[in-house]
């Protein structure tokens, strides 16, 4: 690797790397100079990531884990290190997606999303964040979204989710920038990947994931605490969120059903 590269010899842990966002942000970072340790659910897609690493004369490991399991997860970070080296950056990007229904209310649909998406980033920092304040060095990213900013219907357990993240790394970030722990929180909009299918309608302004990669790797690179995306969603969640809460619930009542009888754009 070039030694101008951003990332030269930078051990990177990503989260659902074997596929969608996480696949592409590894292929990304390692372009760039990182050592790649993934990490997913499943042996096969992480097997096909390393050998696209390895033609692309790229370096990296990988272990198979879940991140709702913590002492596995730890388990598995703490062989990864032994292989490729101490954990320089975590992208906690592992994620699910269910429609929740207030009318057809599954707590069981509301406590998955929070084990994966917000407990799974907790036991991600957990797994490294010892080590990083130890060498005094490091940096933990976060994929949270910009449905963190406001509940959406049939995406209450997905919002609280990602609100939890948001505010999680808003915390952290106080405590850690001084420590030598920089913290990203990444909230980008609707992402063409295989979670989005199994999220309702509607989804405007659809990014594909090649857009959002590079969006992500250049918020990183540049050390940026923040950065969501794109700024026409932002803009509208931004609104909803400071809107009175009778203004905001008629307009997500008035908003969404035309989104619905809209033809999408192509991405």
């Amino acid at each position: 690797m070039a030694n101008n590269q951003p990332f030269n010899n930078e051990v990177v842990l990503i989260t659902g790397a074997g596929g969608g966002l996480g696949r592409q942000v590894a292929l990304e970072m390692a372009r760039r100079g990182a050592i790649i340790a993934a990490v997913d659910l499943a042996a096969e897609p992480l097997e096909r990531l390393l050998a696209d690493l390895k033609a692309a004369n790229c370096a990296g490991g990988w272990e198979v884990a879940d991140v709702t399991d913590r002492p596995g997860f730890s388990a598995a970070v703490e062989r990864l290190e032994q292989r490729v080296g101490p954990i320089r950056i975590a992208i906690a990007n592992a994620g699910i997606g269910i429609k929740t229904s207030a009318v057809e209310f599954r707590a069981e649909d509301y406590e998955r999303q929070i084990a994966v998406n917000l407990i799974g980033v907790v036991n991600t920092f957990g797994a490294v964040l010892p080590g990083m304040l130890q060498r005094g060095r490091g940096h933990l990213v976060a994929i949270a979204s910009l449905a963190a900013y406001h509940g959406v219907p049939y995406m209450g357990g997905y919002c609280a989710s990602k609100a939890g993240v948001m505010n999680l790394m808003d915390s952290l970030r106080v405590e850690l920038t001084p420590l030598g722990i920089l913290c990203t929180t990444i909230c980008p909009g609707w992402i063409r990947t295989p979670l989005t299918e199994n999220l309702p309608d509607p989804k405007p302004n659809m990014m594909s994931v090649e857009e959002a990669t590079r969006r992500i790797v250049r918020a990183i690179e540049h050390r940026q605490p923040f950065s969501a995306f794109p700024f026409s969603t932002l803009s509208l969640v931004r609104l909803l969120r400071w809107t009175p809460t009778p203004i905001g619930d008629w307009l997500i009542r008035t908003i969404l059903p035309r989104l619905r009888t809209t033809p999408p754009k192509s991405p």
